[in-house]
């Protein structure tokens, strides 16, 4: 069955590589991210994410915010089999595809509900303590995930992410825009095409403002995160 957010519009899904998704969430290299998307070869275990693009290499912004939860999980020891039974466990119960996506607000506690029931049957004691209450990490890790996320009222789906909210204010994904890519939000500018300019004009950020028709300081924040964020 396709997700729904395909069924509506699948240009509206968001498209990215796994080197464009390692990039974005701070991850060496792609091979684990194929592993979670893909399951691993000569292995039973499956993947971890229920794909919007099935047998494609191509991962939709809901894909590649799953991708970030389970990258920040990862780092605090919660094992892989907990991931994976937590994602289908949680995909039965709440009817939803992508339960790595939803708004902390709503589903914080029932996050952690499932967590603990699937640590308690694996035996994984690092996920149990981060789930059952025993301190504060899993809120700390929940809302740094959450940070410069803004959810969809209706589904509690992530409908767009500033990666760097603090230091690029501006530079949003939204796959309303630029098919998901780095733009700055209220311009409708992709990042890439203001980086490529600049380099053709040498440097010249009053020309790539004018080409563009944005403020000389809108270019530049496109610029410099083009430059951070580069391989």
């Amino acid at each position: 069955m396709e997700h729904k957010r395909l069924e509506a519009d699948p240009l509206l899904a968001g498209f990215y590589s796994p080197s464009d998704a390692a990039r974005l969430i701070g991850v060496v290299g792609t091979a684990k991210l194929r592993g979670w998307l893909n399951g691993w070869p000569n292995s039973s275990s499956g993947p971890i994410i229920d794909r919007d693009f099935q047998n494609s290499r191509t991962i939709s912004f809901l894909d590649l915010m799953e991708l970030r939860f389970i990258e920040a999980f990862r780092r605090q020891g919660v094992t892989m089999p907990t991931l994976r039974k937590a994602a289908a466990k949680a995909r039965v119960e709440w009817s939803a595809d992508h339960p790595f996506a939803l708004s902390r607000a709503r589903y914080l506690t029932d996050r952690r509900t499932v967590f603990a029931q699937v640590a308690e049957a694996e035996n994984d004691r690092v996920t149990w303590d981060l789930a059952s209450g025993q301190h504060e990490m899993w809120d700390v890790i929940e809302a740094t995930i959450e940070k410069g996320v803004i959810f969809d009222p209706q589904s509690d789906l992530a409908r767009r992410w500033a990666p760097h909210p603090d230091e690029f204010p501006e530079v949003w994904l939204d796959p309303a825009v630029a098919f998901g890519k780095p733009a700055l939000h209220e311009q409708r500018v992709p990042t890439a095409a203001i980086h490529r300019m600049w380099k053709a004009e040498r440097g010249n950020i009053a020309r790539v403002a004018a080409a563009f028709a944005i403020s000389e300081s809108a270019a530049r924040e496109a610029v410099d995160y083009e430059i951070k964020s580069a391989p």
